[in-house]
């Protein structure tokens, strides 16, 4: 646990900036689950580009963005205004804003409160971090792939070349991307807070101020200790707001005051995370050292730990079964990194999900409440019951959905193509895929354990809405990857998916290897068939009775 934040200041000068000793964390979240590949959101100039909008909504009466007004303001279609809002509700910092308890049918008419949306908007220009170079790149040739047109345009970094390299010790670890991230959010401080801020009446264009709420819109971006969106208030955090009475707002705050302090705590905090990086890359610490999330920056605070900010990882599994309950998690993210050749299980309520880099698996996610996404995997089955999914850079992949938003695909996804993924109705079955052709498929979601439907209710997951069939496929080039988009490339809509003859049926069953220990009640999937899926499986049950007969 985090210690309480209290400023450290050694003068009684008024001018001086007190710097919490807990070390300020950017939030992943809208790096890894919001960006989007839209170009018309990568701005050149994001300030240019977002005033408008804020002079527009900026009055009190009209401080909420809906999907009309967004399309039309930055000349993007219905469709792409929609996925904005969508994806924006999956990484807010607050539950409890509008847009993220919305009913599917009023997310269009609720909208996005302006300061969410211009941060959300303004982070689209964000690079990813690249993967560290090797001292000897001649003996890792075989593993990165080349920087040409052809490389980028198929795939930045292929599956079967992440298994080659043995370790993931060139991907940047969890703490290369909070240090990547933080110093993005330093580079653009300036520019974020004066979106952000009020001009004082009859003061000069330069009199920027801002007030506490405004400023507490920066928990989109970053947040102190280590709870995630559980942790300290910003406000709580910052000298010029912590002592602020309920009943009686503080009193606006100069842009420079809160620039300078950003600023002193962003410093800070890299500092920190840079001399745990560096003591780690000269030690011999174990694989999955570097992907512990940084532990607070406070004398009794010294060891990195696992915390409720950091995912829990599934990490080089490899030609063996891998189980996780809900009992087992301490967090509610995962990522399921470099699995091959195996079958993992992850049967709990989470809140975000990634899957990166495996093949020839199946993996199959219990209910995952804001997003999922799957990234450069191969031959991989996925078996996901999600608020909403993105695939991107996938080949040969067989997706079995239970989606209430509209699965989004990105970058370059070869061999799509549609197919259902059925449930043996026999206790001892096992699964089977009969693909046909070598292609990439969805599939509405079959499958169920106990605990389904008491971890879709924990997680807010509606199981008579299914989209999985509904794809929304956006640009093959990723903007925020240098990688995937090499010069040369020209973008193009990413391939998305079509569906298979629902007679082209296979069977899957999770077994239950705890059964004494199931609480749950769930008996049958909660996810109806479409109609032609389930006339084939009854068919299909059908067929075997007479088989059984025949046999008497």
């Amino acid at each position: 646990m985090a210690d309480p934040i209290e400023p450290s200041t050694s003068s009684s000068d008024p001018n001086s900036i007190p710097i919490p000793t807990t070390i300020l964390h950017p939030r992943r979240e809208p790096f890894e689950h919001g960006l989007l590949t839209i170009q018309k959101l990568i701005f050149n100039d994001p300030v240019q580009a977002l005033t408008p909008l804020k002079q527009k909504f900026a009055s009190p009466s009209t401080q909420r963005v809906d999907s009309a007004a967004l399309a039309e303001l930055l000349q993007i279609s219905f469709d792409h205004s929609r996925l904005v809002l969508e994806t924006l509700a999956s990484v807010l910092h607050s539950e409890s804003d509008p847009l993220v308890t919305a009913l599917p049918d009023d997310v269009d008419s609720i909208g996005a409160d302006l300061r969410d949306l211009i941060l959300f908007l303004y982070i689209q220009s964000y690079k990813r971090l690249l993967p560290r170079s090797h001292k000897d790149s001649a003996a890792v040739a075989d593993v990165w792939p080349s920087m040409s047109a052809f490389d980028g345009y198929l795939s930045a970094l292929s599956p079967l070349q992440l298994v080659r390299s043995n370790s993931r010790r060139f991907m940047p670890s969890q703490a290369d991307e909070e240090a990547h991230q933080l110093s993005y959010l330093q580079k653009h401080l300036a520019n974020i807070l004066s979106l952000l801020s009020e001009h004082v009446e009859g003061e000069s264009e330069e009199s920027l101020v801002l007030n506490m709420e405004g400023f507490e819109h920066l928990g989109f971006l970053i947040q102190f200790g280590d709870k995630g969106s559980g942790g300290v208030p910003l406000s709580q955090a910052a000298p010029f707001f912590a002592n602020s009475d309920p009943d009686m707002p503080a009193a606006p705050v100069p842009v420079s005051q809160v620039h300078d302090w950003l600023l002193q705590t962003i410093a800070s905090s890299l500092e920190s995370i840079t001399e745990k990086v560096s003591a780690k890359e000269n030690g011999s610490p174990s694989g999955s050292d570097q992907d512990i999330a940084m532990a607070d920056a406070s004398p009794s605070s010294a060891k990195a730990s696992p915390t409720a900010r950091s995912p829990c990882f599934v990490e080089g599994v490899s030609k063996s079964s891998y189980v996780k309950q809900a009992s087992d998690l301490k967090s509610s993210s995962v990522k399921v990194i470099n699995c091959h050749d195996s079958t993992i299980y992850i049967l709990a309520p989470l809140r975000y999900a990634i899957i990166y880099g495996c093949s020839d698996a199946t993996i199959v996610l219990g209910a995952v409440g804001k997003a999922v996404r799957v990234e450069h995997c191969e031959r991989v089955h996925v078996i996901i019951a999600a608020k909403r999914v993105c695939i991107a850079n996938c080949r040969e992949c067989v997706f079995f959905l239970g989606v209430n938003q509209r699965p989004l695909f990105v970058g370059d996804n070869h061999k799509l193509q549609s197919v259902v993924y059925m449930l043996d109705m026999g206790p001892h079955a096992c699964s089977a895929l009969h693909v046909g052709e070598n292609v990439m498929k969805v599939a509405p979601y079959n499958t169920y354990y106990s605990q389904l439907e008491e971890h879709l209710t924990e997680v807010g997951i509606v199981s008579t809405i299914n989209r999985w069939d509904d794809a929304l496929s956006i640009s093959v080039i990723d903007p925020h990857d240098s990688l995937s988009h090499p010069a040369g490339v020209s973008d193009a809509q990413s391939e998305s998916a079509t569906c298979l003859d629902p007679d082209q049926l296979t069977n899957f069953l999770i077994p239950n290897w705890f059964e004494n220990e199931s609480t749950g009640s769930t008996k049958d999937n909660p996810f109806p068939l479409p109609d032609a899926y389930m006339t084939s499986q009854q068919r299909n049950v059908n067929a075997l009775s007479l088989n059984e007969d025949d046999k008497l």
